[in-house]
């Protein structure tokens, strides 16, 4: 079970799932509520959404809290990085938003715009098991955003070495697992940790 209602993300885990031989359903296909992520870190909200998950649907639930935190914002969007889109889940705007605090702090240069993505990964089994992991990258922030790929706040995230965006990468380059890519993104650096504790590859 991907204890997950966002269909982005849902497609991401899927994929870092598949050499593992795992199928997967998520929350949202089988109707399951959202629970309130009254978390302080990504990695509580994380736990809330994968516990609740394992207990609902009596399956092992794999469950990830991630976003965006810029430093001059300090540090947010941060676990907000979903509410900023809003209940219409409009990034074109959450992303606009940020931009525009940016050029308030007078933050126009790229030294000056460095975030970085992290992603907390949960697995809870139905008997009250827990492992969690993390996963980060830094980066910087572009304007206007670039590519129409990835989800999110993807578009105006440039990680540090590449000289593409995370919405200009084809999937396999931002987090394919090795030896398809080289596991780039935030979660897919949380998953390579989950995966070498909680899983064999097929």
């Amino acid at each position: 079970m991907i204890a997950t209602h966002n269909p982005g993300k849902l497609a991401e885990m899927r994929e870092l799932l598949a050499p593992y031989g795992i199928d997967a359903i998520s929350a949202g296909e089988l109707g399951l509520p959202e629970p309130e992520e009254a978390g302080m870190t990504f990695r509580d909200n994380a736990r809330i959404k994968a516990e609740a998950a394992a207990r609902a649907s009596g399956l092992p639930a794999f469950a990830d809290d991630s976003g965006l935190a810029v430093d001059a914002l300090g540090g947010a969007p941060g676990i907000h990085s979903a509410r900023w889109a809003g209940p219409d889940k409009n990034f074109a705007r959450a992303m606009q938003s940020i931009d525009q605090k940016l050029c308030e702090r007078g933050a126009l240069a790229p030294e000056q715009r460095r975030a970085r993505f992290v992603s907390a990964l949960c697995v809870a089994w139905p008997d009250g098991h827990v492992e969690d992991f993390e996963g980060r990258i830094d980066g910087t922030l572009v304007w206007p955003p670039r590519g129409g790929k990835g989800f999110g706040y993807d578009p105006m995230f440039l990680p540090d070495g590449y000289t593409r965006t995370f919405g200009e990468m084809d999937s396999d380059e931002k987090h394919g697992l090795p030896p398809r890519g080289t596991g780039l993104s935030h979660r897919a650096r949380a998953f390579l940790k989950l995966a070498e504790a909680c899983l064999e590859r097929r």
